[in-house]
């Protein structure tokens, strides 16, 4: 798939792998979305971006993810901006044990919740071009897991496939 041209949607876009896709998305060509929680890191992460692309290629929106409103209308400002979405990446995650509801509200419920949308926006009957939705998680729960229980042998044997 040829990128340039393309828009993009990362949440947790500030830093570590949402940056990094972010990045490589810029080098493509495509017109990057940043939504991350982070203000501060959002804002920092784009200006260090705009110095090595042309600042017309992003927009930072501060965005907490697990709230159905502000993901509705990140959503919408992207699409103003760029007037389509061509990819989505749904990267934001956290790891709270000791607010397991949060964790499923960041880790799933928006996940779900972002990928509807893109489907909406990318819907060739609403006049989408279609899309690609990556969905990005994490092998925490497996370290986590090995704390408390050890790892059952059909799991530890997958790793080394």
């Amino acid at each position: 798939m040829a990128l340039s041209g393309k828009v993009a949607l990362v949440t947790g876009a500030a830093q570590g792998i949402g940056r990094a896709f972010s990045e490589e998305l810029l080098r493509q060509g495509c017109k990057v979305v940043l939504l991350d929680v982070n203000a501060t890191a959002g804002e920092s992460c784009k200006n260090e971006l705009d110095t090595e692309f042309d600042s017309c290629s992003t927009l930072f929106i501060a965005c907490d993810v697990g709230s159905e409103e502000q993901l509705k209308c990140a959503f919408t400002k992207a699409f103003e901006c760029f007037g389509s979405l061509d990819i989505l990446c749904n990267n934001a995650g956290v790891n709270n044990e000791n607010n397991w509801e949060q964790t499923i509200n960041i880790n799933l419920t928006s996940v779900i919740r972002g990928t509807y949308l893109a489907l909406d926006y990318m819907n060739k009957q609403k006049g989408g071009k279609g899309g690609i939705i990556v969905n990005i998680a994490s092998l925490a729960v497996l370290t986590l897991g090995t704390v408390s229980r050890p790892v059952p042998d059909d799991l530890t044997a997958q790793e080394g496939s």
